[in-house]
C-alpha cells in the first residue's frame, strides 16, 4: 500500500509517517516509480507505536517494541528491552501517583483548615464576598 493508504488505515497522517521514516521507526521502501510502500507488517508497527502513545510512551520510548516485532516477535512487548521500557515506565508511573498523593493530602488538608476557620467566622457578621477572576 502506499503512504495516503497506511496513514488512512492508522488513522494518522502522512506527515507523520515520514517523521516515523526519519526517525528510523518505520521502514523506507520505494517501489520502482519511487513512490513509499507499505505493508501489513508497517501496520502492525504503526498500531504499536500508537497504542505506546495512548498510554503515554514518548516516541523513542517505542522504539525497542518496534524493533521486537521486526525481529519477528509476534507481539512487540517479548524482548528484553521493551520489558526494560515497561518496567521504567511503571516505576514513573508509580512515582507520579505517590507525588499525587502528597499533593491530595496537602490540599485536603488546608481544605479542612479553611473550614474551620471559615465555620468560626461565620456567627460573626456577615458572609464575606469572595468575587473570582478579573
Amino acid at each position: 500500500m502506499q503512504i495516503g493508504e497506511l496513514a488512512e488505515r492508522a488513522g494518522t497522517t502522512t506527515r507523520t509517517l515520514r517523521y516515523y521514516e526519519s526517525r528510523g521507526l518505520l521502514p523506507a521502501r520505494r517501489a520502482v516509480n519511487g513512490y513509499r510502500t507499505y505493508d501489513e507488517d508497517d501496520l502492525r508497527l504503526l498500531q504499536q507505536i500508537r497504542t505506546l502513545q495512548d498510554f503515554g510512551f514518548d516516541l523513542e520510548e517505542t522504539r525497542p517494541f518496534v524493533e521486537c516485532l521486526r525481529a519477528g516477535h509476534p507481539a512487540g512487548d517479548a524482548c528484553p528491552a521493551s520489558l526494560a521500557v515497561y518496567r521504567r515506565k511503571l516505576g514513573e508511573l508509580d512515582s507520579l501517583i505517590e507525588q499525587l498523593r502528597s499533593v491530595r493530602a496537602q490540599v485536603g488538608a488546608e481544605l479542612a483548615r479553611a473550614e474551620l476557620e471559615a465555620a468560626a467566622e461565620l456567627p460573626s457578621g456577615p458572609e464575606p464576598r469572595c468575587e473570582l477572576g478579573g
